[in-house]
């Protein structure tokens, strides 16, 4: 039988530790994440907040001058994916700056966290089924 590695365990209790004591101070600034993106002819700007909302979009008159509501609402629809993209990235880097790391116990794993924040609401489904399909599930 293989004896524990007391030192890694308890640099893992250390890590959670330290999670919980900055847990407000996380949930702070990812609350205050906006994510931003301009369409590719800088005619629309989206602004989303930290759970991919809309919360500000910018349409330039201009777009009113060769009417095409196909073409404006895929532009609003990229755009708005775009922002929240940016959006996700950053809590991303939060989490990845305060989660524990694993210290090579394997206790903690690797999640399909990456795949939450990197699918879009449409995707998603898509994205899960997949890892099922591989034997990973939502947490391997």
């Amino acid at each position: 039988m293989e004896r524990p590695q007391w030192s890694a365990i308890r640099g893992v209790i250390d890590d959670l530790q330290q999670t919980i004591e900055n847990a407000a101070q996380t949930r702070q600034q990812m609350m205050e994440i906006t994510g931003t993106a301009w369409s590719d002819d800088r005619m629309i700007k989206a602004v989303v907040g930290p759970r991919g909302q809309l919360v500000e979009l910018e349409i330039d008159p201009r777009v009113y001058r060769t009417p095409n509501s196909k073409a404006l609402a895929a532009s609003i629809l990229s755009t708005v994916r775009a922002a929240v993209e940016d959006a996700n990235k950053q809590t991303k880097e939060i989490i990845d700056k305060v989660m524990p790391k694993d210290r090579g116990l394997g206790v903690i794993g690797k999640t399909d966290f990456d795949v939450l924040m990197e699918s879009h609401d449409a995707d998603l489904s898509k994205a899960l089924k997949k890892n099922e399909e591989d034997g990973r599930g939502f947490l391997p």
